[in-house]
Order: structure tokens, then C-alpha cells, then sequence
């Protein structure tokens, strides 16, 4: 994984996130390294200060999960303003590969029980991190979940980031992850179709999405809108993988093997979209479908 993603990094340089996410997606040999592709893209889009050749994780989720409310992980700051790191995430994506890690953690409640959010940047080679990779799950083995845990993990100040965590950084991106990480596998599957001979209204359709993706990206993640144009597309995805079925027969077959073994992962974080897609429909006047 840190030499497709080192490789990456090379061959993308000067293009946009999108594109990055695109074009690593087609040169992937498999669907997990297609992914990393679009999670790194993702990760540069919310963290624009991110160093060029920097692998990154994202961690959030913990014993009770990634809502806000759920964050124990602490961030304690003593008289000088020196601060420091405790607690442990269970599930962290690349985190065994990733040279740092962003890491949503709490400041405390508010009186009014809301829990107040940072996302801090940790070394995973400085002192008080425990990286610890998790059995591989049954789809993408190549991508690595790790549970992180933080002990006095020293923090300076550069490394708390500016604004909410969760509004700021937290909830925008699931969304920009669904868009560079769909770009990605899009990009992938395109490279298996030109491999394989496959007809022209496949790359037309796939064009057409491609396009729809690099719209979503340059939207306001928050925005209701964008919401319902990008659930239109991952529907879009879904009709074109399913419509290409037949397709599969053309293609080799250990690239065949994998695509049957991961494509499970276009569906992880299905029930969250169809809770986002809801609440912007709502916040756009409409509650329930006509």
C-alpha cells in the first residue's frame, strides 16, 4: 500500500483532487487500492495544509461509535497551553500505513451536554501512539483498519486545526469521501472495461458520472443540494454496475475474483447516505417523497 500510494503521489502531480482520484483509480490493479486513491484525494480536499507525499488517516469512531456525542477521546491542555492526547479510536482507516493521523477528539462538554470537538494532527511516530492493525475484513484486504490508542500524546498548538470538529471537518467529510472515493472506484472500473473491450455506452455513462462528480466537489459539502445531486449519481453508479454484468465475462479471471470479493465495499455507509439524503431533502421543504 505505501508503494502504490508513493507511486500515486508521482504520477498525479499538478492534477486536481478530483482528477487524483480518478486517474489513481484507473492505473489500480484492484478495487482496495482504488480506494486509497479517493480517501487520500479526500483527506487533501478537507486538509488543504496536508504535505504533498504525507500519508493520512482520518480517526474518529470509538467504543460507541462516530456520532459526536459518543468522542471520548481527549484533548487536556494544563496552565501553559500545553496539550496532550488521550484515549483510543477502533477503528481507524490506513492508520498502520499513514506517517499522521487526524484525530476527532473532545475539549469537554458544554453546559448544554454539547460535545465540543477538535480535530488534532498526531504523528504516528511520536511518542504516546499505539497503532494496532485489525484482522483484515472479508472484502479490500488491502486496506488497513487499525485501532489507535493515545497516551500523553504530546500536541502543539499548530496541531489542534481551527474551527469546529465536527461541523468544520467531521461531518463534511463523509461527504467529500463518498465523492473521491466513488470518482476512484468509477476510475477503476473504467480501466477494467478498456482492458476488456467493453461497448462505448459503458465509457459514456461513466464520463457522464465522472463529470456529475467533479460538480459535487466543487460544492459546499454542507449543502443540501449537493446532496440530493450526489445521491443521484451514486445511483447512477449503481445502475451502470449492475447494467455492465454481462460484461464480466470479457474481463481476466483474477481481476474477475476480486471484483466478485470487494465490490461489498460500494455499499459500506449505505444507511448514513439515505440519512443525509433525507435530512436535505428537509432542509430543502420536502419531507417525504411525493
Amino acid at each position: 500500500m505505501r508503494g502504490w500510494l508513493a507511486s500515486l503521489e508521482r504520477f498525479t502531480a499538478g492534477m486536481s483532487l478530483l482528477e487524483r482520484a480518478v486517474v489513481g483509480g484507473f492505473f489500480a490493479d484492484r478495487l482496495g487500492l482504488a480506494f486509497a486513491a479517493g480517501y487520500g484525494a479526500a483527506l487533501r480536499a478537507l486538509v488543504p495544509s496536508l504535505t504533498e507525499g504525507v500519508i493520512a488517516g482520518l480517526c474518529a469512531t470509538e467504543a460507541g461509535g462516530a456520532h459526536p456525542s459518543s468522542i471520548a477521546t481527549l484533548l487536556r491542555r494544563d496552565a501553559t497551553g500545553a496539550a496532550t492526547l488521550d484515549g483510543s479510536k477502533t477503528f481507524a482507516t490506513l492508520a498502520d500505513e499513514a506517517d499522521v493521523l487526524f484525530v476527532v477528539a473532545s475539549e469537554g462538554r458544554l453546559e448544554s451536554g454539547k460535545n465540543r470537538l477538535r480535530l488534532v494532527r498526531v504523528r504516528t511516530s511520536g511518542a504516546g501512539v499505539r497503532i494496532t492493525r485489525r484482522p483484515d475484513l472479508p472484502f479490500a484486504p488491502e486496506i488497513g483498519h487499525a485501532e489507535v490508542v493515545f497516551h500523553d500524546a504530546p500536541v502543539t498548538a499548530t496541531d489542534v486545526l481551527p474551527g469546529d470538529g465536527y461541523d468544520v471537518y467531521l461531518k463534511p467529510f463523509r461527504t467529500i469521501e463518498d465523492i473521491h472515493v466513488h470518482a476512484a472506484c468509477l476510475g477503476w472500473l473504467v480501466g477494467v472495461a478498456g482492458r476488456s473491450g467493453w461497448p462505448r455506452a459503458f465509457f459514456e455513462q461513466a464520463a457522464a458520472i465522472a463529470l456529475g462528480l467533479t460538480g459535487a466537489a466543487a460544492l459546499d459539502p454542507s449543502a443540501p443540494e449537493g446532496h440530493v445531486a450526489l445521491a443521484g449519481l451514486l445511483a447512477q453508479t449503481q445502475a451502470l454496475v449492475a447494467s455492465s454484468e454481462a460484461e464480466w465475462a470479457t474481463v481476466d479471471a483474477e481481476t474477475r475474483e476480486r471484483w466478485q470479493r470487494d465490490r461489498p465495499l460500494l455499499g459500506v455507509a449505505q444507511a448514513a447516505r439515505g440519512l443525509r439524503l433525507a435530512a436535505a431533502w428537509r432542509a430543502l421543504g420536502a419531507g417525504s417523497e411525493p
